[in-house]
């Protein structure tokens, strides 16, 4: 059984700082890199090059990253709580509220209001799939929230029962599976959003005693997941992708799948093998340590406003020169790829600048570090 951990040091883990960082920058340079984009007259509609190129689904194994993102957060809500005294949830839940709900709540706003000024100027078919596709990354926003939310929940059931929290979370995903596809219970879909990546959340409470274990440990969760993984996806039922590929049946993602799980698993292992050579790095490199250390700094800001960097990027590079991307991935979309990560990341750059300022604590107000 777990036991309540006393409340422990604010000092920030750098490794999980690490986490954090590359995550992100793994989710919005793929969201640059790999979109197609599908515009006509009446749509606006993303594609990737997975289901063009065979093969090209194993690199979601490595690049779909949100499992490494939930179990980082469960680690930081978990130390976060501790640190306060029994019976402060609400303190817990209006900090983490107040630092997330308007910046997401602010953005929605300002989409919501180009979209009613395209339909009022231009009246065009493609206005409104447009503005949801820029603000469609917000999903993970919406979970997180939710986590967030019952997170003093989660974490009382992490030291009163610890690991069985974890097995029963597994349990429930797979038996969601089987109601959603076997017995056609929608429902049950939508519930795996909150279980499967409620699970990685509760993983990551474990965090301290995880890096404390043999590193057969680290071998054993990437092992167990791998194998599952390639079971899953090899059965004729799960796609092999972690992402949504059209003409697949579904995807594994949204709604998520037991294939998660087992990717879950899999970059937890992965997570925890590679934790030594990565702090060394930090230790020695002056340059790992300061782009850690910026793109946490630019974390919030820069997954609210990369699509939006991006929707800019492509509306002018059409008014200037009345230029849309390729809608497949042809040689001209592979080799103008870099532009697509210089353009976007010019343009979201001043919106960096302006979340920075006005988000930026008084200088009497105490931050948590792992916030």
């Amino acid at each position: 059984m777990a036991q309540a951990s006393s409340p422990t040091s604010t000092r920030r883990d750098p490794y999980v700082d690490f986490l954090r960082a590359f995550s992100l920058v793994v989710v919005v340079v793929w969201h640059w890199v790999f979109t197609i984009l599908v515009i006509s007259e009446t749509k606006v509609a993303p594609l990737n090059p997975i289901g063009f190129l065979r093969g090209m689904w194993a690199m979601t194994w490595i690049l779909q990253v949100m499992p490494v993102f939930f179990f980082v957060g469960g680690f930081a809500h978990r130390r976060a709580f501790d640190n306060y005294e029994k019976g402060t949830s609400r303190r817990f839940l209006a900090r983490r509220l107040r630092r997330l709900l308007p910046p997401v709540l602010g953005l929605i706003a300002a989409w919501v209001a180009i979209g009613f000024v395209l339909q009022v100027v231009m009246d065009p078919k493609w206005g409104w799939p447009a503005v949801i596709l820029v603000l469609s990354p917000l999903w993970f926003i919406i979970v997180y929230l939710v986590l967030v939310a019952i997170a003093p929940l989660g974490v009382r059931a992490h030291w009163r029962w610890g690991e069985l929290v974890v097995v029963w979370l597994l349990g429930l995903a797979a038996v969601l599976d089987v109601l959603r596809f076997t017995h056609g219970q929608s429902w049950a879909a939508w519930a795996n959003f909150l279980v499967i990546w409620g699970l990685a959340h509760q993983l990551g409470f474990f965090y301290d005693r995880l890096v404390e274990a043999p590193r057969r440990t680290g071998w054993a969760l990437m092992w167990g997941g791998l194998f599952a993984l390639i079971a899953l996806t090899n059965m004729g039922f799960y796609p092999r992708s972690m992402v949504g590929v059209p003409g697949e049946r579904f995807s594994n993602m949204g709604p998520p799948t037991l294939a998660i799980v087992a990717l879950t698993i899999l970059q937890i292992g992965v997570v925890l093998l590679v934790r030594d050579f990565v702090l060394d790095r930090l230790a020695v490199d002056r340059r790992w340590k300061r782009l850690s250390g910026w793109v946490n700094t630019n974390a919030m800001g820069l997954y609210l406003f990369h699509t939006t960097g991006m929707a800019l990027v492509v509306a002018a590079l059409y008014l200037a020169f009345a230029y849309l991307p390729p809608a497949e991935p042809t040689f001209e979309w592979w080799v103008t790829r870099p532009v697509w990560i210089i353009g976007p990341a010019i343009a979201t750059y001043p919106f960096l600048r302006l979340y920075r300022r006005m988000t930026a604590p008084s200088p009497a107000v105490k931050v948590d570090s792992h916030a």
